[in-house]
């Protein structure tokens, strides 16, 4: 897919510090920050390295246990504080340290553990997913370790057809879709919205 300009002069910034930087990308659930962060891979090859937030999703045997199967998505059925702590350590990550994060797995609706590696050498880390934004502690300890970050608007009627599409190809009748979305991604897309001025750049996204 082509990547707008803006953001690829944005990340080429970021690269051109030197350093380690972090680039967040959020928004809501069906808003396709997933296929920028892999254009922004796709654009600058290995000096990018993609970490999603969706690898700190509770497993589904403890949401089952904490009574939040039924809002899975929602900002209190992921560990926080462990992604904070990976931030964290991929802000600090020393020489000739490998870092190993998780990764969401669609088909089997579960997290992976250490399925992606972080090289001590790529320069710039984007991490995305739907909280990045939110004040509440311990989401709030996340925006400041992000050297910038990217707020996506996408027309709701687009981001709920997508949504849609996406439980009906993994099991779910159209029936219980619809259901899903209404009861479980739309609140959490108005929570996230709310806070999208806490963003360096709110990028039109379709």
């Amino acid at each position: 897919m082509n990547l707008p300009e803006i953001c690829r002069q944005r990340a080429a910034a970021l690269l051109a510090s030197g350093q380690r930087r972090i680039l967040g990308i959020a928004a809501p659930p069906g808003a396709g920050k997933s296929t920028l962060a892999q254009a922004l891979q796709q654009h600058f090859g290995t000096a990018v390295q993609v970490v999603p937030m969706d690898g700190f999703h509770l497993a589904n045997s403890t949401l089952e246990h904490l009574g939040r199967r039924q809002r899975k998505g929602a900002a209190d059925t992921f560990d926080a504080a462990g992604y904070v702590q990976l931030l964290q350590r991929i802000k600090a990550q020393r020489a000739g340290e490998v870092i190993y994060a998780p990764e969401f797995h669609r088909d089997i609706e579960e997290a992976v553990a250490g399925a992606i590696a972080v090289s001590p050498e790529v320069p710039l880390v984007v991490t995305e997913g739907n909280y990045l934004l939110l004040p509440q502690a311990p989401w709030g300890q996340v925006r400041p370790l992000l050297d910038e970050a990217w707020y996506l608007e996408v027309p709701d009627a687009l981001r709920q057809a997508r949504l849609l599409a996406r439980h009906r190809a993994f099991g779910r009748s159209a029936a219980a879709a619809a259901e899903w979305v209404a009861a479980t991604d739309e609140p959490n897309a108005r929570q996230i919205a709310r806070h999208r001025g806490r963003a360096d750049l709110q990028i039109a996204w379709n």
